[in-house]
C-alpha cells in the first residue's frame, strides 16, 4: 500500500561522512558533491565508502549544501536515510484505519508540547488522548530490526514522557518505522542499554510499541506489515 512519494534525482557512490550532517557523494557523471544527511544515527552499515546512494536537489536554492541524501542501498533494497519524511509517513499510516494500529481516530495533531517535550502526535479517540512518538529504524541483524543505532538521550526522554502520560491516564505509544525487511523488532541493548531498559519499562507500564515494516521502491514508501516485539 502506497503511503508517500519520495523522488530522487541522481544515484551515486558514497565517499565519506566528514560530519554527521554531511556526506561526500560521487555522482554517475563523476562529479563530487556534498549532500546533507538528515539523520543523526551512525548509519555505518549504509553510509560507507563505495556504497550506492540516492540523492536529490535541495529545494532551497540559497542553501549552501545543494543536495539531500535520501536513501542508501542494502541487499538490493533502498533504505530511507532521511528522517525529515518520518512524520509524513507516520501520518499517512495513522490516517488509514485499515493499517493504523490506532484504527479510526477523531483528531490528529502534530508536534504537540507535553510537559518538557514535544511529542510527534497527539491523537484523540472517543475523548481519550493518545500520545504517539515516531522513531525510524534502519539497522537489522539477521531478521531482527534494532533501535537505536547510536545512543539517544533524546529518545529516552521521549519514552519517559510517554510513561508519565500513561500514568496520568492518557494512552501512549511508540511507532517504529522500519525501513528494513525484518521479522521481529528489539531494542539495541548493546548500543544503548539505557534506552533499551527504558523501553522495556515503558512496555511494562503499558505504553504500546508498534513496529511497522516499510518498503521504498519506485519512488514510493509502501506499508508492508506489522511485526512482533522481542524485549
Amino acid at each position: 500500500m502506497k503511503l508517500l512519494k519520495i523522488k530522487t534525482d541522481e544515484s551515486g557512490i558514497f565517499l565519506e561522512r566528514p560530519n554527521r550532517f554531511l556526506g561526500r557523494v560521487k555522482l554517475r557523471n563523476n562529479k563530487i558533491v556534498y549532500a546533507h544527511i538528515h539523520d543523526p544515527g551512525r548509519l555505518k552499515e549504509l553510509l560507507f565508502h563505495g556504497n550506492k546512494v540516492f540523492v536529490r536537489h535541495a529545494t532551497n536554492e540559497k542553501r549552501k549544501t545543494k543536495w539531500d541524501l535520501i536513501a542508501a542501498s542494502s541487499g538490493g533494497r533502498r533504505i530511507l536515510v532521511n528522517s525529515s519524511f518520518h512524520r509524513s509517513i507516520a501520518e499517512a499510516i495513522i490516517k488509514n484505519p485499515s493499517i493504523s494500529p490506532f484504527r479510526a481516530v477523531d483528531e490528529i495533531r502534530a508536534e504537540v508540547k507535553n510537559g518538557d517535550s514535544k511529542i510527534d502526535f497527539l491523537l484523540v479517540k472517543n475523548g481519550k488522548k493518545i500520545w504517539v512518538e515516531v522513531k525510524g529504524c534502519t539497522l537489522i541483524k539477521g531478521e531482527t530490526a534494532l533501535f537505536p543505532d547510536a545512543p539517544t538521550l533524546r529518545g529516552r526522554k521521549h519514552l519517559l514522557n510517554l510513561i508519565a502520560s500513561k500514568k496520568r491516564g492518557d494512552e501512549s505509544a511508540v511507532l517504529f518505522l522500519l525501513f528494513v525487511d525484518a521479522k521481529q523488532f528489539s531494542p539495541n541493548t548493546e548500543t544503548d542499554p539505557l534506552f533499551s531498559d527504558t523501553l522495556i519499562y515503558a512496555h511494562k507500564e503499558r505504553v504500546k510499541i508498534y513496529p511497522v515494516v516499510l518498503d521504498y521502491s519506485n519512488h514510493y514508501i509502501r506499508f508492508k506489515n506489522r511485526i512482533p516485539v522481542l524485549l
